[in-house]
């Protein structure tokens, strides 16, 4: 099986999207969506941006590797009564089955930035994009000191080595690196614009308790507890992310809110 298929179908990440759904609707609000456009949603997950998309007009497709998620974004589709959204597999470095220059908006949101081949994810979002069409990426911020970019840090730490020529999601968060791909892609530096943007991760129950939302359906920190357990570290990596998600929640009634910094792209395609 696909490596990222495997790690993203191996938990269930629709029960993390359920605290992230209102940073989704804010994202979409922010991208003036409306009727009538036709919108990619790359690495859709279970439709946390996707939804939204669909409730202001737009048509949308969501595309995602993991086939559970898929699923869970079509069933969360009929559950809102929307036929102006569907979802189907694929992966983010070779989109297949779409054809060039389809889409007014290509947005992912901490999607096709853990895809492997950065550069062949670039052209496709490029080569799906129609001319004058934007593309819109949030991307987790290498070294940042906020939520998703410490979890990811500690969960590498407790992790086996990665395989040789892999090459980090978390540079997708790096600017230099962003404009290297979109030039290759044909896209100029002045036609890529960045912004600092927070998520916020919301849940009703103590941090501990989305800790262990993390431990057990996200899958690069399952992987990471798989690792810790087998030479009994595991309590050490729970140990660290308690500490993490207790010292960044700032909800004042025993819940959780944790803000997350993230790297907005914005990438606008000559007409």
């Amino acid at each position: 099986m696909n490596a990222n298929r495997e790690l993203w179908e191996k938990g269930d990440f629709t029960r993390i999207a359920a605290s992230m759904r209102g940073s989704g609707e804010a994202l979409v609000d922010g991208l003036g969506v409306e009727a009538s456009m036709e919108v990619l949603d790359l690495g859709c997950g279970d439709g946390t941006t996707a939804l939204p998309a669909a409730e202001r007009g737009a048509n949308v497709l969501g595309v995602d590797i993991a086939a559970n998620l898929v699923a869970a974004g079509q069933a969360r589709a009929v559950a809102a009564g929307l036929d102006n959204v569907r979802f189907q597999q694929g992966d983010a470095s070779q989109l297949v089955d779409l054809a060039d220059e389809d889409f007014d908006l290509t947005l992912s949101a901490f999607g096709a930035m853990f895809a492997p081949r950065p550069y062949d994810v670039a052209r496709e979002m490029v080569r799906v994009t129609r001319p004058g069409g934007r593309i819109v990426m949030a991307n987790w911020i290498p070294g940042d000191p906020t939520l998703v970019a410490q979890i990811l840090k500690i969960a590498a730490a407790y992790s086996p080595s990665p395989p040789p020529g892999f090459i980090s999601p978390m540079t997708w968060g790096a600017e230099d690196e962003v404009v290297a791909r979109f030039g290759d892609a044909g896209i100029p530096a002045e036609r890529i614009g960045f912004e600092r943007a927070s998520w916020v991760f919301d849940h009703p129950g103590p941090p501990e308790e989305l800790v262990g939302l993390f431990r057990d359906y996200y899958g690069p920190t399952m992987n990471a507890f798989a690792a810790a357990a087998a030479d009994g570290r595991e309590g050490l990596l729970r140990a660290e992310l308690d500490v993490l998600f207790a010292d960044q929640n700032r909800s004042p009634d025993g819940g959780t809110e944790i803000a997350a910094t993230f790297l907005l792209v914005n990438v606008t395609r000559s007409p």
